[in-house]
């Protein structure tokens, strides 16, 4: 993802891009790869999903990868991220591995990734650190849940994904975090309680608690019925109003370049196998 308005770790200007443009335009595109395979096997099984969070803000600000961007973010409704997860293993190619806490043991975080086994990154905060989980270049899916629009169910919202940052894995965003998996769950749990499906007009949707980052909350005529959006010269599904969608994410204008000391990337180093 890219500049957000969460808490990053204090060595920012390291983070910045510094990534060999060859060398991430390389990554950018095995990346590309996946997205399109997924997007597949989505169609051929019926199952929604759209971009998000900084592939969003590069479809509709650059149509294709934001410059220095180093990852692929999207979103599912709950019930068709557990519909991928039942069959990914069969469909998926050999090229891509299937990432969650039940695939990889050492995994340290909810939402699930799609991780490429032809290119490895390490992260900023996998720095110097032996890691024993697969470290494939990725893609992110988060799900996604409607809950009735209120007001209790906002600060609901809010305080249970910072409450669960607290409770996450050190990553770029979560730097201070305290790795729980057990209360993190029970938090993520609540919150599926909270999901009353689709088909109501005026619900909000949400991040499910997998991914706790931000606490954007969406309007659900604003997501679907999906629309479609180019991004690296291919039409993938995208929310109908992105504008609406990236104005909740982002406090900035989402239009205009950051400066360089705020274009931050996961990426410490990428290789290729």
């Amino acid at each position: 993802m890219p500049y957000m308005t969460i808490m990053v770790s204090p060595d920012l200007n390291e983070r910045t891009y510094m990534i060999d443009p060859k060398i991430l335009r390389k990554a950018q595109l095995i990346m590309l790869d996946m997205l399109i395979e997924f997007d597949a096997i989505c169609k051929k099984h019926q199952l929604q999903y759209w971009l998000d969070s900084g592939t969003l803000l590069g479809a509709v600000r650059h149509q294709g990868f934001i410059p220095w961007d180093d990852d692929i973010d999207l979103s599912m409704p709950v019930e068709d991220y557990y519909e991928f997860l039942k069959i990914a293993k069969s469909e998926l190619s050999s090229e891509i591995f299937l990432q969650t806490t039940q695939t990889d043991q050492d995994f340290k975080f909810d939402y699930t990734k799609l991780r490429s086994n032809k290119a490895n990154i390490v992260e900023f905060h996998e720095k110097d650190k032996s890691i024993t989980y697969h470290q494939g270049v990725f893609v992110d899916i988060f799900p996604m849940l409607s809950i009735e629009n209120t007001e209790e169910n906002k600060k609901y919202y809010d305080s249970t994904l910072e409450e669960i940052r607290n409770l996450s894995s050190t990553s770029l965003h979560t730097p201070n975090g305290k790795d729980n998996p057990a209360k993190r769950s029970t938090l993520i749990a609540s919150l599926k309680q909270k999901h009353h499906g689709w088909g109501i007009n005026k619900s909000k949707v949400i991040y499910g608690g997998e991914m706790p980052d931000v606490a954007a909350w969406f309007d659900i005529e604003k997501i679907l019925p999906l629309a479609t959006i180019e991004f690296e010269g291919h039409s993938f599904p995208a929310p109908n109003k992105p504008s609406h969608y990236l104005n909740a994410i982002y406090s900035f204008d989402y239009m205009q370049l950051p400066p360089e000391e705020k274009r931050i990337i996961h990426a410490h180093s990428i290789d290729f196998t």
